[in-house]
């Protein structure tokens, strides 16, 4: 029996011994050949490199000449002594919590019985992760508490403006409806017609709603390229029947016409050198580093159509009157909130 035992273990031995052989036979020298099983490696071809390197140069180069038509706009504009602005005092804009931006755009007019105070307030929203943009009409005759450093204050909304500038519009508006704002985007009259004429040297399409005369403008009712001064006259219009809502909606319909105008393709070379014009007409606290961030952000998305909100709400509000403010919007507070609310997040 142990006999037979170890010639077993001697013939085991030898297979192994083979084995081994076998094996020794197949391991590749010094490293030089690729093991089996894995596969060897490939380059990347050179033409693929080549035509990255390109992308990326193309790129830069665009960026540079961004930059530069940016900056050529805007000192080209603040060569001109009259675009200069007043200033307002400190504007303590809120972090954003969301990432969605707030931008408070006042349109402020020194001329005529509303002097000093701000015709026309909007908030402009933007949310990079919708790439939807949003404005908000808040109507300049809105009734609401303003908290001036003397307590608060009843008036119209528009007089937030004379009494601490667009900080004290941005808290009004923070303690009425609750709205957080970053940013703020100050322009006169007397720079807007200039802004139109900038993004659309060749006048902006608009469809005006009924023909219509202001301080010597005559508008035609259809179709139409608008100036910059045509533009004005026609989204400050207000004496009809409709009063500061018709007043609004065309306000809208002039920027949703920019905003149009601005993404054809055909006026793409134009943008960098019109937003700095732009920049320079306005007067702001937002830095430079938001418009190439946010321009990307919605340039390379799928465009959405402009969605515009007006404050109050229809049902939310009634006519009013006081001595000492004149006639007023009494509005419904919550329901505007919420109608806010669900706008911006819908």
């Amino acid at each position: 029996m142990d006999r037979h035992r170890q010639a077993e273990k001697e013939k085991q031995n030898k297979k192994n011994q083979k084995h081994q052989s076998t094996v020794e036979k197949h391991q590749p020298i010094n490293n030089q050949e690729t093991p089996p099983g894995k596969p060897p490696k490939q380059k990347r071809p050179k033409k693929k490199r080549k035509k990255l390197r390109i992308f990326f140069l193309v790129l830069l180069v665009l960026l540079i000449l961004g930059i530069a038509g940016y900056f050529k706009g805007y000192m080209a504009t603040k060569m001109d002594k009259k675009n200069l602005q007043p200033d307002v005092g400190n504007f303590l804009g809120e972090k954003s919590v969301d990432g969605s931006t707030n931008i408070l755009l006042l349109g402020s007019d020194s001329r005529g019985e509303d002097q000093g105070r701000s015709d026309t307030i909007m908030i402009a929203h933007y949310d990079k992760r919708t790439k939807q943009p949003k404005i908000v009409s808040i109507m300049r005759d809105t009734f609401v508490a303003i908290p001036t450093q003397d307590g608060v204050e009843y008036n119209k909304i528009n007089a937030a403006y004379a009494y601490g500038g667009p900080e004290m519009v941005r808290k009004t508006i923070k303690e009425t409806f609750g709205i957080p704002i970053q940013y703020y985007a100050i322009v006169n009259f007397e720079s807007f017609p200039k802004i139109v004429d900038t993004l659309a040297p060749s006048g902006l399409k608009i469809d005006a709603e009924k023909e219509l005369e202001v301080e010597g403008t005559v508008i035609k009712k259809g179709p139409q390229k608008m100036s910059g001064e045509e533009a004005l006259q026609y989204a400050r219009f207000r004496k009809d029947e409709e009063g500061d809502f018709g007043r609004v909606r065309r306000q809208q319909q002039v920027m949703t016409a920019l905003l149009s105008n601005s993404l054809n393709p055909l006026n793409s070379w134009r943008i960098p050198e019109a937003l700095g014009n732009v920049r320079g007409y306005t007067q702001t606290d937002i830095p430079f580093s938001f418009y190439p961030s946010a321009g990307m952000s919605y340039l390379f998305s799928k465009h959405k159509p402009l969605e515009i909100l007006t404050v109050p709400v229809e049902g939310t509000w009634s006519d009013g009157y006081y001595d000492y403010a004149g006639s007023v919007l009494e509005i419904d507070e919550a329901a505007n909130t919420a109608a806010i609310n669900n706008f911006f997040n819908k």
